[in-house]
């Protein structure tokens, strides 16, 4: 696909699911420590498993300084219902002592300092810099973007650093986490992993599944 197509997917998917209040995430956070913390907790979760163990987990470690002092054993008990929740405990344990003892208690502002952390992998520091900070160095692919990106024809790979880089070739930054939020809420609404809404989805007419699929009907239908 051509930048030109591509920029007129985002303004028919911009225009479908607007972006209120420059609201383009799915996680309640409110600081860079909670938006490091959830997007480690989120991985292979739900956003709503994630939401639900938010408060108690910030009221009893509101700042890295409190969640560095815990041990992992108090801290899991807050975070059982969360897939993978003993790893993640000790994952945001980590990253939380990391932060006290390397970066002044604060949550670092780089792509390689994040990745310093115990737990943060390229997507999560993505969503840190963009959602936190306002930094777009990247665009993060989970699941849904993985999926829509290849229907449209964003790009022929399965591999999430190199959908990253056909995405950040096709848009111009300034959009980058943008592109993020409305892929992944196309992704959720229209373009699910089973049984895609094609007679809802806006981008129907350029999409290259799409495309390819009615060609087959149409083929099939001369036979």
């Amino acid at each position: 696909m051509n930048r030109k197509t591509a920029c007129e997917v985002y303004h028919r998917l911009l225009a479908r699911y607007p972006i209120v209040d420059g609201r383009r995430h799915f996680i309640e956070f409110h600081n860079p420590f909670e938006t490091l913390i959830l997007t480690i907790l989120s991985a292979q979760t739900t956003d709503r498993a994630v939401n639900a163990i938010r408060d108690e987990l910030f009221s009893r470690y509101p700042t890295p300084e409190a969640l560095a002092s815990a041990e992992p054993e108090e801290v899991e008990p807050l975070i059982r219902s969360i897939g993978f929740h003993h790893m993640k405990t000790r994952y945001i344990v980590g990253a939380a002592r990391k932060i006290v003892s390397g970066f002044g208690g604060e949550v670092p502002q780089t792509m390689e300092e994040l990745l310093s952390l115990p737990g943060v992998g390229r997507k999560t520091a993505n969503i840190v810099l963009s959602h936190a900070f306002g930094i777009n160095v990247g665009i993060a692919v989970d699941t849904h973007i993985r999926r829509v990106s290849k229907r449209l024809g964003f790009t022929s790979s399965t591999n999430p650093e190199v959908i990253e880089r056909d995405l950040m070739a096709l848009f111009p930054q300034e959009v980058w986490g943008e592109i993020n939020y409305l892929l992944i809420r196309h992704g959720r609404a229209v373009c699910t992993a089973q049984n895609p809404k094609h007679q809802e989805c806006v981008v129907a007419d350029l999409c290259q599944y799409y495309l390819k699929m009615q060609t087959a009907e149409d083929d099939g239908g001369k036979e």
